[in-house]
């Protein structure tokens, strides 16, 4: 290949990472670019776990042998049998070296080989692949994992020339998974809680957008459970906000512990010592279980006075719901309510007769009961 051709493929390369929207369409655009840029038949892309001495096959690309998944759940190989990836890489990077790539055949070692590595000549018979080019990706200055391209038995065997061009590959791919870290992290951070680590009001609001749209085309259940943490004030004009930011951490674990128990269910704290769970698909009862256990385990903290929680569902009679700013403010009405009473269990929207007082609070506020006293972010919608 010229070096007009390998400089537009390492362009490509990056140019199809830098377009990925998440890390599956990221790893998929590196390991697919380096397999086209090196004139590979199939190509992967593996991460070393090093707390769990293993390299894990994040994506594979090409012509697929029996049993290699695009994203595999489960295709690990123990490091040790790659002693490359830990004792040469390691030893050569400590000397001032650098991260070549090498190369294998079916044969035996190639261009650049640290040694005969049994395990992928193995895998290469096996899987009747001809050759393959092995280049580590260094990240933040530590082995992250390595790029791996293949070719067919009777392909050329890649020389000196392919591994050295694996070398640079393997530097773009790692700029663009140290760029899809950044915005992972920086999407992580918009949608997290920074005290308790739970979601927050804007993961909320994008999540229950997208159930009430789920609702109102396939029917499926979205219910809401929204909580108070009583206490809270007192605890931290008492004992202090220190104090105070550990109950808020501590019941944040039990409303993670009790989200667990709905399948997919989002454990969110909105803000100050107002918390929500959202669940989409399980039925009505199931979250209305949940959230008995959430008030009996709030009620057994050490510090704080339990929890007022309401609850609305789909599932319900609380009349048609076309927005989650509705479903919203019916569970605000129904965790009014149980503050209110005092009660140690959860008041749930609906269920107390065609009158019932909760649906009439949410849908007809009073002064006691300001309709926006939570507002949503996001545009509004009608009821």
């Amino acid at each position: 290949m010229g070096e007009d051709r390998r400089l537009a493929a390492v362009v490509e390369l990056a140019q199809g990472m830098a377009a990925a929207h998440t890390p599956r369409e990221s790893w998929r655009a590196a390991a697919a670019g380096a397999c086209r840029a090196l004139d590979g038949s199939f190509a992967a892309l593996s991460v070393w776990e090093r707390e769990l001495g293993r390299l894990r096959v994040l994506v594979n690309v090409g012509e697929r042998a029996a049993g290699e998944e695009e994203f595999p759940d489960g295709e690990t190989y123990p490091v040790h049998q790659f002693p490359e990836i830990t004792e040469f890489l390691h030893e050569r990077w400590a000397g001032g070296g650098e991260p070549n790539a090498w190369v294998e055949t079916a044969e035996g070692p190639a261009a650049g080989s640290p040694g005969y590595c049994h395990q992928r000549v193995a895998a290469l018979r096996r899987r009747r692949r001809g050759c393959c080019v092995v280049a580590p990706i260094v990240l933040h200055g530590r082995a992250w994992g390595e790029l791996y391209v293949a070719r067919p038995v009777g392909a050329p065997v890649f020389g000196r020339d392919d591994a050295d061009f694996a070398t640079v590959l393997a530097s773009v791919v790692a700029a663009g998974i140290a760029q899809t870290e950044r915005l992972e992290e920086a999407r992580r951070l918009a949608f997290t809680d920074a005290l308790t680590g739970l979601a927050n009001r804007r993961a909320v609001d994008v999540r229950l957008d997208e159930a009430i749209e789920r609702h109102r085309s396939e029917g499926v259940v979205v219910s809401l459970v929204v909580c108070d943490l009583n206490g809270l004030k007192r605890v931290n004009d008492t004992r202090g906000h220190a104090v105070g930011d550990r109950l808020l951490e501590r019941f944040g674990s039990v409303l993670s512990l009790c989200g667990a128990m709905l399948p997919g269910a989002l454990a969110a704290r909105l803000g100050g010592d107002e918390f929500c769970l959202l669940a989409v698909g399980p039925p009505a009862d199931e979250v209305v279980d949940a959230a008995v256990e959430l008030c009996r385990r709030a009620a057994e903290l050490e510090l704080g006075e339990g929890v007022a929680c309401g609850v609305a569902s789909t599932e319900d009679p609380i009349g048609a719901v076309r927005s989650g700013r509705r479903l919203f403010r019916l569970a605000d009405a129904a965790q009014y309510r149980a503050k209110a009473l005092r009660a140690d269990r959860p008041v749930v929207a609906g269920r107390d007769g065609p009158d019932d007082p909760v649906v009439r609070l949410a849908d007809s506020p009073t002064p006691e009961m300001p309709a926006e006293r939570r507002r949503f972010r996001g545009r509004r919608t009608g009821l």
